[in-house]
């Protein structure tokens, strides 16, 4: 039994469910070997642009150097969007809603909206390898009922049915299952693995972004602080005394007023 007589011997339902188990099976295998590249180059990325990050003497060095790191752009949206936060003037009341509220606010806002475009480049694909592990053996399993249904309404019609003649349609049908199970079973085995990854790589980053965000507010409270203070050491500076030519017209004033004394 080859592969061209079975597809021969096949009416339209089992040759459209053979060719929709091996769309999905092309489809998960270039998604599995992409994330699988995809995976191993966040995970290294990762650790090695916060250790970067946290090296870097300021915020503006760090987002230079994690650009030669972070090959994903997993960890730069991040500081990108805390360093526009950072460098942004205080609101006004002319402001839009997006500058206005406090800093931690604005922070948060930008920061979640990052993190989230980042876990969804992430998360591309498992939708994917969930419904092709989901739906994959019932397309097989469609195809094997099928398949015998219409191997036994056609020895039906023969009027005559030995072991023999039922063995083989029967044999044949039930090939449309084992193909489902090897479609589906891959691409659950990738979809378990996958998201440990990613969960695994979700809370780096979200713990990352939390720190990433204290340091940003801790900044900008010691940065207002050394602010105030130098303020208020000018403020506490004594004047300037009065010229030293002041003094000529009040020593002129006293022989006037000893003059009209002897008068």
């Amino acid at each position: 039994m080859d592969a061209l007589h079975w597809w021969r011997q096949g009416d339209a339902v089992t040759q459209g469910a053979a060719l929709v188990l091996l769309a999905m099976s092309v489809a998960s295998w270039v998604v599995i070997v992409w994330k699988l590249r995809l995976m191993r180059q966040a995970s290294a990325d990762v650790a090695r642009c916060t250790a970067a990050f946290w090296q870097a003497p300021s915020m503006e060095v760090a987002a230079q150097r994690l650009q030669s790191f972070d090959r994903v752009a997993l960890v730069l949206p991040l500081v990108v969007a805390a360093n526009s936060i950072a460098n942004h003037s205080p609101p006004d009341a002319s402001a839009s809603l997006a500058s206005a509220g406090s800093l931690s606010q604005r922070l948060t806002r930008v920061l979640r909206d990052a993190l989230h475009g980042v876990l969804g480049r992430l998360q591309f694909g498992q939708v994917l390898l969930a419904t092709v592990g989901s739906t994959a053996p019932f397309v097989g399993l469609l195809g094997t009922v099928w398949g015998i249904y219409h191997a036994l309404t056609a020895m039906a019609g023969a009027g005559q049915i030995t072991i023999d003649r039922v063995s083989g349609p029967v044999g044949e049908a039930l090939v449309m299952t084992a193909a489902g199970l090897a479609v589906a079973i891959p691409a659950v085995l990738a979809y378990n693995v996958f998201g440990r990854l990613i969960g695994r790589i979700e809370a780096d980053l979200e713990g990352f972004a939390r720190d990433l965000r204290e340091l940003v507010i801790d900044m900008a409270a010691l940065q207002s602080l050394a602010g105030t203070t130098e303020g208020l050491s000018n403020a506490s500076r004594p004047a300037a005394g009065p010229p030293q030519g002041g003094s000529a017209p009040m020593g002129g004033s006293e022989p006037r007023a000893a003059g009209s004394v002897g008068a």
